[in-house]
């Protein structure tokens, strides 16, 4: 049995790699490869994850870069499928909802190779997201669908998908788990000076901005900046801001980056290792974001969170209480501050016990009639 995997951002990394450390266990059984799209261009978002995920290098790597949603998808597909008729797997792993995803999705089902979708069932019910699009035409493509939710399943059965679908929880949970305490032995390492002090105190808030809804909007990120600049004023208190670099880039076209710049309490970060943007989050007070998988980590790390969005494909986090809404064109962001300050942190993690990779690999070897036994079960 052979498996290729296809991932091409950071959280692709991150969440597919509980499966590849399974695969690695089982190498003797199920062999397999990896496709790196290279959908996020720097190397800080990339290299650096593998190997601090202590995982092996990318067989393939398209450095496809940045482009136009259709040209990227374009040579994405180009790519993949002559790797894939090359490599002749018999199942193609895809997760989440970008266009690495779907493009790996598409090339796979269009040779007659099985697609199995981690994080499946996934719905903002927005589709002027280009990530809702992505997941929609994923899950309708896809021969298994591994939901991490109830609430997943539950979407994909509206849609008339009922077959193979599997609930095993959320890769990000094993991540997490795997990989927090390893973030906590190297925390002094990691930061030093004045940054190992903000951290070791608790005393600052978190923010994550990267999403093209927000990053290609300017009236959009202008709202952003400036209800950071107010909650950082209002509580005086240290907002550590790591940059993705379209975020950067948008922030200087938009003469929104003095603003920033220049605010005592605002510190600006190259963009951060897995390791760090963990402990980064750990140790907030609060974390202001549009992404989702740090909605996940932060829910999973017992820290509140506000998502600077009109909507979620994680309404798990909203229904447990880790996180709350803000569409920032029209809600006053200090509100929102105010009352996850005040919010108790004790809700339950809705997303798994951290089994999810060792879940999928079973269900997937056993599809090919693999005995291969779990001891912990």
């Amino acid at each position: 049995m052979k498996i290729g995997i296809v991932l091409g951002t950071r959280p692709e990394i991150i969440k597919l790699s509980p499966v590849i450390r399974e695969l690695e266990k089982l190498k003797e059984n199920i062999d397999y490869f990896v496709i790196h799209t290279n959908q996020h261009y720097s190397e800080n978002l990339n290299r650096i994850f593998f190997k601090e995920l202590n995982l092996p290098e990318p067989k393939y790597n398209l450095k496809v870069g940045s482009a136009s949603h259709g040209k990227q998808t374009g040579m994405m597909l180009e790519g993949i499928e002559e790797v894939l008729i090359r490599e002749k797997p018999e199942i193609v792993v895809v997760q989440g909802d970008t266009n690495t995803t779907l493009a790996g999705a598409l090339a796979s089902t269009k040779l007659g190779i099985e697609v199995a979708h981690v994080e499946a069932g996934l719905r903002s019910y927005d589709r002027s997201m280009p990530e809702e699009i992505n997941r929609v035409l994923t899950d309708h493509i896809s021969n298994y669908l591994f939901v991490p939710t109830e609430v997943a399943e539950e979407n994909l059965r509206r849609e008339g998908i009922t077959e193979n679908v599997f609930l095993v929880g959320n890769t990000v949970v094993d991540a997490t788990f795997q990989n927090i305490k390893i973030a906590e032995e190297k925390k002094e390492e990691i930061f030093e000076g004045e940054m190992l002090d903000i951290v070791k105190g608790g005393d600052y808030f978190l923010l994550t901005i990267h999403r093209a809804e927000n990053t290609d909007n300017s009236r959009k990120l202008k709202s952003i900046v400036e209800g950071i600049l107010k909650v950082a004023e209002y509580y005086d208190e240290t907002v550590i801001f790591p940059l993705h670099p379209r975020t950067e880039g948008k922030l200087k076209e938009y003469h929104l980056w003095d603003k920033l710049k220049k605010n005592k309490n605002i510190k600006m970060l190259e963009p951060t290792g897995y390791f760090k943007f963990l402990i980064l989050e750990k140790y907030a007070k609060l974390i202001l974001t549009d992404s989702g998988g740090v909605q996940e980590e932060a829910c999973i790390l017992k820290v509140p969170c506000i998502t600077l969005r009109k909507n979620t494909e994680r309404p798990e986090t909203l229904e447990v209480g880790s996180n709350i809404l803000v569409d920032i064109e029209r809600e006053n962001i200090l509100e929102a501050v105010d009352s996850m300050l005040r919010r108790n942190r004790n809700w339950e993690n809705p997303f798994g016990d951290g089994r999810s990779g060792e879940r999928i690999v079973k269900i997937l070897s056993e599809s090919y009639n693999l005995s291969i036994k779990n001891e912990k079960e």
